[in-house]
């Protein structure tokens, strides 16, 4: 984008390097034996992208949304799951962490999860709550010095591998009343549940937590009982943008490889890149990314200036995953059988994008928070 400054820039390049190098060789492999590239994720530390958002003090980048997008989309390009394990960690964890915990909890915490021998993960969604966020039912009692956990959360990127996970609870009959804390692996109470196999983002560790009479210490609350509702929507603000950073790299990755199909497949005694439908196909296509590349960096730059609100973030959550989706249905189309077969990376990316339309909040929920916007503005007006 034209107004990348020079470390964005640097950061791109760094990026889409390590993208190609780390995550391109393996990525098919990992995707078919529903494995995580562990060695790969904490090689991200090397290039200083585990704590992108949190302070330097921590060994953190202290960037902002635009340059975690730009990591989001370089490794989107190449490995979407992988690059959903990444945000998962920097962005659900480390990034809660630094912006809602005390001293002396960044202190303890963050410099081992922003070096790559910690891993992270967040526990908000549960079997029976998960576009009802703050409906949850997982309860957290206090008991002397310790609080005492009770409840599963589904659905967690990162829970088998990780070592830290933020997770929010329930300590009050109000249905707003949440807190949350941090849970060590190996805490006394607390296991990991069953892998969970999925139809895309298969290379992306996904489980369950499970509490059961699990002892927290009371060192480990984030910030004051019951006022966890905040933090959750403003790291969700964050996540809808950074997530659809995903979604774009998937988008330019389709096609990129229609446009070189395009030019070595023949038919009829000529490439394909000949017929007019293909060109309106591949045309439609660019123009469509370049689209929501625009979309996408205004509200981060935007973000980043302190121009905030729920509303853009659910509109750009909304307006990517599912225009990549379409792109990428595209690309399989423009390549016939090759394009259904897993010889090319696109049936991956298809169903690798299907998650950007459910996790981190649906469709549905997106429209439902943009409508009750735009008609509360309505209403003031």
């Amino acid at each position: 984008m034209w107004f990348f400054n020079d470390e964005e820039k640097e950061l791109q390049k760094i990026c889409r390097q390590f993208a190609e190098k780390e995550l391109a060789p393996k990525a098919a492999h990992h995707d078919e034996a529903e494995t995580f590239n562990l060695a790969a994720f904490r090689k991200m530390a090397d290039i200083g992208i585990l704590g992108i958002t949190a302070d330097p003090e921590y060994g953190g980048a202290g960037l902002g949304a635009t340059a975690a997008t730009i990591a989001m989309e370089e490794f989107g390009r190449i490995c979407a799951s992988s690059t959903l394990s990444y945000l998962a960690h920097s962005i659900l964890c480390v990034n809660n962490i630094q912006n809602n915990a005390s001293d002396e909890q960044k202190a303890k915490y963050l410099p081992k999860l922003i070096s790559g021998e910690h891993i992270g993960c967040m526990g908000m969604s549960e079997p029976e709550y998960g576009s009802d966020a703050v409906g949850i039912q997982t309860k957290a009692q206090a008991e002397g010095d310790h609080y005492v956990i009770n409840g599963t959360k589904m659905w967690i990127t990162n829970a088998q591998y990780a070592d830290i996970a933020y997770v929010y609870t329930r300590t009050g009959s109000e249905k707003k009343n949440l807190s949350t804390f941090i849970v060590e692996k190996g805490t006394s109470g607390f296991s990991v549940g069953k892998p969970i196999h999925k139809m895309g983002m298969r290379a992306s560790p996904t489980g369950e937590l499970v509490f059961e009479n699990a002892k927290v210490s009371k060192k480990n609350l984030v910030g004051n009982v019951g006022d966890s509702v905040y933090h959750m929507m403003k790291n969700l603000e964050l996540e809808r943008i950074t997530i659809a950073g995903i979604s774009l790299g998937i988008a330019e990755a389709c096609v990129a490889q229609c446009i070189k199909y395009s030019n070595e497949r023949k038919q009829f005694g000529k490439t394909i890149g000949n017929f007019q439908l293909i060109q309106k196909m591949i045309a439609e296509m660019s123009t469509e990314t370049a689209m929501m590349r625009h979309f996408l960096y205004s509200v981060c730059k935007q973000y980043d200036q302190g121009i905030k609100g729920p509303m853009v973030a659910a509109q750009v959550k909304l307006a990517l995953p599912k225009m990549a989706t379409k792109i990428a249905l595209d690309a399989i189309q423009l390549h016939g059988g090759y394009g259904y077969s897993r010889e090319f990376f696109l049936e991956r990316y298809l169903r690798d994008n299907k998650l950007m339309e459910i996790g981190a909040g649906t469709n549905e929920v997106m429209i439902m928070i943009i409508a009750k916007d735009l008609l509360a503005q309505g209403m003031e007006r």
